[in-house]
């Protein structure tokens, strides 16, 4: 099971925090903190480079450089559109460039389980006290 506690914080603000401590400051579009749909983009984009780059390197392809790019526009105020994923690769051989591409491919369709969700669409259910 995952989960994350979001909480207000004393100075109006808001963070996310996990069982092991590790803190994410969001709120709405003041400088030095994420929106929400923010840390979804870096969610999905997260989910699929921190399991691209290990399966790169674990067929021998350490690659020069790897980065992305999460872009989606709001279709409607309180839904986004389709989302988009660049990679910015430096590829040292075209092997490793054929490597690359068959990973992410593969993490894209069917091990990044945030991009998985999206895409089924996961139930979201709602407790209030």
């Amino acid at each position: 099971m995952a989960d994350v506690r979001v909480e207000r914080t004393d100075d109006g603000g808001f963070r996310a925090v996990n069982a092991r401590g590790a803190e994410v400051r969001m709120g709405g579009q003041e400088d030095g903190v994420f929106t929400p749909v923010e840390l979804l983009l870096a969610a999905l984009g997260g989910c699929n480079i921190v399991t691209v780059e290990p399966l790169t390197a674990k067929r021998g392809h350490r690659l020069v450089r790897l980065a992305m790019t999460v872009e989606a526009e709001k279709v409607e105020p309180n839904k986004l559109g389709p989302v988009t994923i660049t990679y910015d690769v430096e590829l040292p051989s075209e092997e490793a460039g054929e490597v690359f591409r068959a990973v992410a491919g593969r993490v894209h369709e069917k091990y990044c389980t945030v991009g998985r969700s999206l895409e089924e669409g996961t139930e979201v259910r709602l407790k209030l006290p």
